[in-house]
């Protein structure tokens, strides 16, 4: 414990360094007093001189502590480490035990260019999230110069005077100033769930969180002599597997289990028929290799990040890519009222007074009761409505306290020009009633107004005054009127005809919330959140359908935000929540997708999973499109990529079974991963359809179109590898090679048949998606004329061959449509041409 009673951590964990570049570590600056802190320090409550502290930040350096980084070679080399990649590396010992050359620096290849793709496109997502992370940094306020300012908190140096405020969190280890107390969580640091509070003199640690109060605070120790190390630690890891993801890996598990029963069948046959047994095994992993989705992982994080960089110009950060793919599945939004449904810019209307109060005495005293510092939108509002702007400057604020959750209201000590002292209170107009001790006589004419501004959408605040004997007398209220945002009502019929149900969640009166509900078009069936249970409390049948149905909810405090969105869970829904509050942080985590809105806390900011830097809920519908958007293209990804496996495992497998005879060589195999993996990376710019209800993952579809794609592919190939044999009598070499060109033209043709529910025009595709195919198969198709690592086939059978993969493509797109109207009918006949989302690079 340290001297003034308060927690400390391990004694190990406290600022030291060597003596040229920090305090005397012989002392304990969490416990000395302020004096002799200040005095090692060389510092005083004014702070430093911008010089000063320019200087210390070379000394000390900067207020973060470096996140380790990997060595890019053990990076690099990682990749060749793995079921995966030991698959390919074992293809490519067989190639060489056994001669054959051109396999063994083939396969080698496949192997680098795994690496090199997958390294790339890590290292620039990488990239992407540290470049957005940037712009999350948090600031704080620091006195510099006599001045306050804001820097970025990573530049912050032992002496520096801070700013503390509810819902800050604090931005290194430092020591309380002269004020009142204050309440700090320290859950993250200890674990322990209550707030601690904290007194001036205590020390209060990097990473706790301003639960209430407001102080000054001297900074003691930064970057990684901190108990804790920057808040940029709070964002959750960037990398954390979504339920999206896990349903595509389970498609790749999939895929892995039905390569291995068909290789098993492969090498079974072989070895009852006396094959050679290394030949065979060498082929059987390379088949495997061509089965098994190695661009899988890429393509994912390729298309996560694509969003990502949209989403940041449009002035939505992510903070955690999946949440991306979390949106897409969102159903229910609960927003918050003020600033995203209204334009968050108050204006005071005409106060009711009471008695003999003149209004402009109510508005004195309320703007007395008012900081202008604090950047408040309540006080800003109240002190803007001063019909005389010198009105304040007799009065002197000798002591403030500013508005918490729990009080529900701000109070100041003021003393006069001739010296008479008293103190003013503004807030709920409840609140403020029954501190009053004339409360009874007013309540009904209070009510009243209230009751009459909200039936107007104005908020209402109660003020109060306070003599020298601590008697209070109510004053009057305060009209106050936020605007609903222009772009609010659209907006909501938006996200309704995208089959989002927006829910408004206030803290304001049932009348406003009404008032408010109306003009944004959601409609007054406003529930009274003080009707709820708690978060442990199961509510009816009733009650939860009331909460599912209802358009909001008024005099909503955080425990209600999470129980209403735990509800909602267990009805299966998926929710989204905003919010911009430290008591928003509990609901922001439980949502499936939390969404900090523009001017949230850091503490918001730290648990939602999406931040707003611009006001309003467009940026939001916005989100939801662009997730939406990223689920078609990882749907068509995915059932392009089942098919393919399919194709190739029936068609060789039955190959052998029947003709007793390989199709395709191993490395023609090698050759179609190497081609069609590279070029289907370009699917994460693909021009798609958003659908518009949420998405959900609908497996039996997605394995039902996939499996009658990969059934008909096969017949093809047979019906081609009848004629090549039976009918053109080509020899077995130059067969095999009319085969490569088949599976590798076919099999690209497919992404445009799995990209689209209708007929595959009807969608046009992006660019660089066509680009990519079209390359891949001019390099396919001179490798087969030209019989390089093969027999050559000639351009008049490479011709024959197109004309028949085209052919057979039209004819399975006839089939795709059908087997959609078999398989969901429901939606078959949702057109194609709605919500058309061009890709970036078309």
């Amino acid at each position: 414990m340290s001297t003034d009673g308060t927690r400390s951590p391990p004694a190990e964990s406290t600022a030291g360094g060597s003596e040229t570049s920090q305090p005397d570590p012989k002392h304990d600056l969490k416990s000395l007093p302020m004096a002799e802190v200040q005095r090692q320090l060389g510092t005083s409550a004014e702070g430093l001189s911008q010089a000063e502290a320019a200087k210390r930040l070379i000394q000390y350096g900067p207020n973060e502590i470096a996140e380790h980084k990997t060595n890019p070679l053990l990076k690099f080399l990682s990749y060749f480490w793995g079921p995966i990649p030991w698959m390919i590396e074992a293809a490519v010992i067989l190639s060489g035990a056994v001669g054959h050359w051109p396999d063994f620096f083939i396969i080698l290849l496949l192997l680098l260019a795994n690496a090199v793709v997958g390294y790339t496109e890590e290292r620039q997502a990488g990239n992407a999230i540290e470049a957005l992370k940037a712009k999350l940094a948090v600031t704080a306020r620091v006195r510099r110069d006599g001045e306050w300012v804001t820097p970025a908190a990573r530049e912050l140096v032992p002496g520096d005077v801070v700013r503390l405020r509810l819902g800050d969190i604090v931005p290194a280890d430092a020591r309380l100033l002269d004020g009142d107390e204050i309440e700090v969580d320290q859950s993250a640091l200890t674990g322990e769930s209550l707030p601690a509070t904290c007194a001036p003199g205590s020390p209060v640690y990097s990473g706790s969180i301003i639960r209430r109060g407001e102080i000054g605070a001297l900074v003691y120790a930064t970057g990684t002599h901190t108990y804790f190390g920057k808040t940029a630690e709070l964002v959750a890891d960037a990398h954390t597997v979504s339920h999206f993801q896990k349903a595509v890996l389970k498609i790749g598990n999939y895929l892995i289990i039905l390569a291995a029963v068909f290789v098993a069948v492969i090498v079974l046959a072989s070895l009852l028929r006396g094959d050679a047994v290394l030949t065979t095994l060498q082929f059987a992993l390379v088949l495997t290799v061509a089965a098994i989705p190695v661009a899988m992982p890429t393509v994912l994080s390729v298309t996560m990040a694509v969003g990502a960089r949209l989403l940041a110009k449009k002035k939505a950060i992510v903070s955690r890519l999946v949440a991306i793919e979390e949106l897409a599945g969102v159903d229910v939004l609960c927003a918050d009222k003020t600033g995203t449904l209204t334009q968050n810019a108050l204006t005071l209307g005409d106060p009711f007074s009471i008695d003999r109060v003149t209004a402009d005495e109510v508005i004195l005293a309320g703007a007395l009761a008012s900081r202008p510092d604090n950047d408040d939108p309540i006080d800003l509002a109240v002190l803007g409505g001063l019909p005389d702007k010198g009105a304040l400057e007799p009065y002197t604020i000798t002591h403030f306290e500013p508005f918490n959750p729990v009080d529900k209201r701000t109070e100041a000590a003021v003393t006069g020009a001739d010296g008479t002292t008293f103190k003013v209170s503004k807030g709920a107009p409840q609140v403020i009633l029954a501190l009053a001790g004339d409360s009874a006589k007013n309540t009904p004419a209070v009510e009243s107004a209230v009751n009459d501004f909200a039936a107007r959408g104005y908020r209402s605040l109660g003020v109060a005054r306070a003599d020298a004997q601590q008697e209070w007398t109510f004053l009057g209220v305060l009209p106050l009127f936020d605007p609903p945002r222009q772009d609010a009502k659209t907006t909501i019929a938006t996200a309704r005809a995208m089959g989002v149900s927006v829910k408004m969640v206030t803290g304001d009166a049932i009348a406003i919330a009404k008032e408010t509900a109306a003009k944004v078009g959601l409609g007054t069936n406003i529930l009274d959140a003080a009707g709820l249970g708690d978060v442990k409390k199961q509510e009816t049948p009733v009650r939860v359908r009331s909460i599912e149905t209802a358009d909001g909810f008024a005099q909503v405090f955080p425990e209600h935000k999470f129980h209403i969105i735990d509800v909602l869970q267990q009805r299966g829904h998926i929710v989204g929540m905003t919010g911009d509050g430290v008591n928003d942080a509990p609901a922001l985590k439980k949502a499936d997708c939390g969404i900090a809105v523009s001017g949230a806390t850091d503490a918001a900011r730290a648990a939602a999973a999406i931040v707003l830097l611009t006001p309003g809920l467009a940026v939001i519908i916005d989100a939801i499109k662009e997730s939406r958007k990223i689920f078609q293209r990882m749907n068509s990804y995915a059932m392009y990529r089942i098919a393919e496996t399919l194709r190739v495992l029936l068609f060789v497998t039955g190959s052998f079974l029947v003709f007793n005879f390989f199709p395709v060589t191993a490395i023609m195999i090698v050759m179609l991963a190497l081609l069609n993996d590279g070029a289907i990376l370009s699917i994460a710019y693909d021009n798609v359809h958003y659908k518009d209800q949420p998405e959900a993952w609908n497996m039996r579809l997605v394995l039902g179109i996939a499996t009658v794609l990969g059934v008909v592919g096969p017949i093809a190939a047979f019906g081609l590898f009848y004629l090549g044999d039976r009918v053109f009598d080509l020899g077995r070499p130059q067969l095999q090679t009319m085969m490569y060109l088949m599976l590798s033209v076919a099999g690209h043709l497919t992404i445009f048949l799995t990209r689209t529910r209708g007929p595959f025009w009807s969608i046009r595709p992006a660019r660089i998606l066509w680009m990519a195919v079209l390359g891949t198969q001019i390099i396919a198709t001179l490798i087969a004329v030209y019989g390089l690592f093969m027999t050559p086939l000639g351009w008049g059978w490479a011709g024959f061959v197109w004309s028949y993969a085209i052919i057979w493509a039209l004819a399975s797109d006839r089939i795709k449509i059908l087997a959609y109207r078999i398989l969901d009918p429901a939606t078959t006949t949702r057109p194609d041409s709605e919500n058309l989302s061009e890709g970036t690079s078309s």
